[in-house]
């Protein structure tokens, strides 16, 4: 049921050796997308520095991942368990995981994940957590550690602002949202009927927030006060660059290496964002037109028939680009992008993880929101209030066209005035966040800390 990385008997005794200095384990139960992925396994790294012991638990195909993404240093203290989904026909094991998903799946997923509340008590049972970090995506999974007394606390991979938003909906209907920098445009509306506010049964009234007050400090105190509990920023967890292996010689690195200072914009949609032929059309031009050095990271639809790259870009585009551009479908190197001194700007779908690397690495941001039943637009508004984005506009029925593309890239890039303002103001938000890194994670520790002891009491009570 557990994947190893020393031999088996080994790193039990290690373990154990462990647990009798620490006596504080956690497990940690992520939703099984990749963009939880990589913010829980963070924190339970940070935690891990700290001398916790952490369960790590997903499905078979999705640890098969995150295995590779654990250093040989937490290779006892971080462990993996394996959670089981039943084998539906339209869901087999390759599609225990929202990668690749096909989009009708994404709810059959879901259910399958809930039917397994059984399975994940027993899990709990034998692992015998002192506390349990889940994610609000699963709130059922609160009533299994109930049942069996382990404090549970939740962990949001969303922004701040997004969690205040959307909670000011749900939890003050008919109140207005007293920040007017975060809305919905018009073409954005239908996202309420897709929201749907979980609410765990029991557990600790405490979440955790992948933020840092010096990114969106006001809407951190604002969830607080409309209920939300006590709410604690981890202090901004992004992936190691030590996890993306060394690149510095390949052909990628070695191209940026060959353009000057923040002369280059990286294009990325996410691992899960899909453009439409129409949309990824509008992309490409408004990069030829603005003439700008660019990686563009390419995500083409998999379904039945294969799509090959050329048919979903413009006759010629690749031709005409030349040398000034890079086209790379598939994984990329990002955090080790966007550190790169070449990079100028990041045209980002502003999914949250994406965002705080452009912060971590002091890189301007151009927000352009694709999946618009997300948290993506309130994300970019929030970027483009505290000064480090500009926002690619639409026309009135949310459609790209190639001319705003251009011309918000070119202001960033060549705009001395615009871009040099972005970088500075990023920059200065970057050694913010820096500062309060630490004491956000300590403060993290110190509560998890606390509810074992409360735990303890209560058994010796």
């Amino acid at each position: 049921m557990t994947f190893t990385h020393a031999p088996k008997r080994e790193k039990t005794i290690q373990r154990e050796v462990m647990a009798e200095t620490t006596n504080l384990s956690v497990l940690m139960f992520p939703y099984l997308a990749y963009g939880h992925f990589t913010p829980f396994l963070e924190l339970a790294k940070k935690l891990s520095d700290r001398g916790f012991l952490i369960d790590f638990c997903s499905t078979p195909i999705n640890l098969s991942y995150i295995k590779k993404k654990i250093p040989h240093k937490y290779s006892c203290s971080i462990q993996l368990v394996e959670l089981h989904l039943q084998d539906l026909p339209e869901l087999p094991p390759h599609y225990h995981t929202t990668k690749d998903l096909p989009f009708h799946l994404q709810t059959t997923l879901y259910k399958a994940l809930m039917m397994e509340e059984a399975q994940f008590h027993q899990i709990l049972k034998d692992q015998k957590p002192d506390v349990l970090v889940f994610d609000i995506m699963q709130p059922w999974s609160v009533r299994a550690a109930s049942s069996l007394n382990i404090p549970a606390i939740k962990y949001c991979i969303a922004s701040a602002a997004t969690c205040c938003y959307f909670g000011n909906l749900k939890l003050k209907p008919g109140v207005e949202f007293p920040f007017t920098a975060l809305y919905l445009k018009d073409y954005e509306q239908e996202i309420k009927r897709h929201i749907e506010l979980q609410v765990e049964e029991g557990g600790e009234n405490i979440m955790l927030l992948n933020t840092s007050r010096a990114i969106d400090a006001k809407y951190l105190d604002y969830l607080s006060e409309i209920g939300q509990g006590n709410i604690l920023p981890t202090g901004v967890v992004i992936q190691d660059l030590e996890d993306e292996g060394d690149i510095e010689e390949t052909q990628l690195i070695k191209w940026i290496g060959k353009n000057k200072e923040h002369s280059t914009v990286y294009v990325s949609f996410g691992s899960e964002c899909v453009m439409t032929k129409e949309e990824m059309e509008e992309v490409a031009y408004g990069l030829e037109v603005s003439n700008v050095h660019f990686i563009w990271v390419v995500r083409i639809p998999r379904g039945e028939q294969v799509v090959r790259l050329e048919e979903v870009l413009p006759q010629g585009f690749l031709e005409r680009i030349g040398e000034r551009g890079r086209i790379v479908e598939g994984w990329v190197p990002q955090a080790k992008i966007l550190k790169h001194a070449s990079i100028g700007a990041f045209v980002t779908h502003c999914g949250w993880n994406s965002t705080l690397e452009s912060i971590e690495f002091g890189v301007p941001i151009i927000a352009l929101p694709i999946n618009f039943c997300s948290d993506q637009p309130i994300n970019a508004r929030l970027v483009v209030e505290i000064g480090i984005a500009t926002e690619i506009a639409r026309d009135g029925d949310g459609k790209l066209h190639r001319g705003y593309i251009a011309e918000t890239i070119k202001e960033v890039i060549f705009g001395k005035e615009i871009g040099e303002n972005l970088r500075k103001k990023v920059n200065s938000l970057r050694e913010n966040v820096t500062l309060l890194r630490e004491e956000h994670m300590d403060g993290v520790a110190k509560v998890i800390k606390q509810l074992r002891e409360k735990k303890n009491q209560s058994r010796s009570a």
